[in-house]
């Protein structure tokens, strides 16, 4: 008995066709093409925002004024002496406290309004950009506006105060009224901007979560809490944040609060920012501004890093 044995031998694979010219480019547009979209941000915020950030932690480092230019290495002497003068905390107990009375209200407001923009409104368009008309109009001609709103001999709002038999408000001797009064002029402008990224992010929310809620018996501020509150996590997130930035490095409204723009005659409203506008113009010192600068950016960063981990905090808790 024979068996027949065959051997077969594998032939290669046939080889890969070429690609071509146009399919190597069409692969390169696939790849590449996105980093080219998104390239000319970078580029344009690595010339106008990273440069001169890392320049002013050089210049922050020198002696530097603005006729002599570049003088001795000092190392972190002009942190010393900023740290070391009562302006510079005073500025800072003043930043704080504007911030505190502008950007806690301003979220609240803004989500109040969104609120109400988002129900059932007749001409809701119109009542939308009528919102946004205070963002659009100038800081200087809200701040003209408001000081003869806020005048301390004949201001509307002491006019009123008088006629309701109060006694005056001194809004630009004393320091509580004039962080009050430029509070109101931030908010004033920047509410109802607010209001419209969170009337955004509340029209992204599936109607279906209301109807449920509704049918459960829930009334409307409860679908608020429940439902709208929770929906906004990271909205109020990036709002908060982005609040957190402006209200730090508030200069318009307090510098335009008087005629002379150093913060009142005994520095009352007096920000970080017109701190370091008078060291940098005024005293020509401008190692010294950069080192008020960068204490400014990290103040920022540090209340922001708090804020991101107390709002995402509290949403865990939310969740659970």
């Amino acid at each position: 008995m024979s068996v027949l044995v065959t051997s077969t031998r594998s032939e290669p694979p046939p080889p890969a066709p070429r690609r071509t010219l146009g399919q190597r480019l069409g692969r390169w547009d696939t790849t590449i093409s996105p980093y080219l979209y998104v390239s000319p941000f970078f580029i344009v915020f690595g010339i106008v925002g990273a440069f001169p950030l890392l320049y002013t932690a050089y210049v922050s480092l020198h002696e530097w004024n603005l006729i002599g230019g570049q003088g001795a290495f000092v190392g972190l002497d002009n942190y010393r002496n900023v740290l070391g003068q009562e302006y510079f905390w005073g500025s800072l107990r003043n930043t704080l406290s504007i911030f505190l009375l502008s950007s806690v209200p301003q979220v609240v407001f803004a989500l109040l309004i969104a609120a109400a923009l988002d129900a059932d409104l007749r001409a809701r368009t119109w009542w939308r950009m009528g919102v946004l008309v205070p963002y659009v109009i100038a800081p200087v001609a809200v701040a003209l506006i408001f000081n003869d709103l806020f005048g301390d001999r004949y201001g509307l709002i002491n006019q009123g105060l008088g006629a309701l038999g109060f006694d005056p408000v001194h809004w630009h001797r004393d320091k509580l009224p004039s962080h009050l009064a430029i509070a109101t002029m931030v908010n004033f402008r920047w509410t109802g901007y607010n209001a419209l990224i969170f009337l955004a992010a509340m029209q992204a929310i599936p109607r279906d979560y209301y109807e449920a809620a509704a049918i459960d018996g829930a009334g409307r501020l409860r679908q608020f809490l429940s439902i709208t509150i929770p929906s906004l996590r990271a909205t109020i997130i990036f709002v908060v944040i982005t609040s957190t930035i402006g209200g730090l490095q508030i200069f318009d409204e307090p510098r335009m609060f008087d005629q002379y723009g150093k913060g009142g005659a005994d520095r009352q409203w007096q920000t970080l920012t017109l701190y370091l506008y008078d060291i940098g113009w005024g005293q020509k010192d401008f190692g010294m501004a950069s080192a008020v600068a960068w204490l400014l950016f990290l103040l920022i960063v540090l209340i922001g890093i708090l804020n991101f981990l107390l709002i995402r905090r509290i949403a865990s808790k939310d969740s659970r």
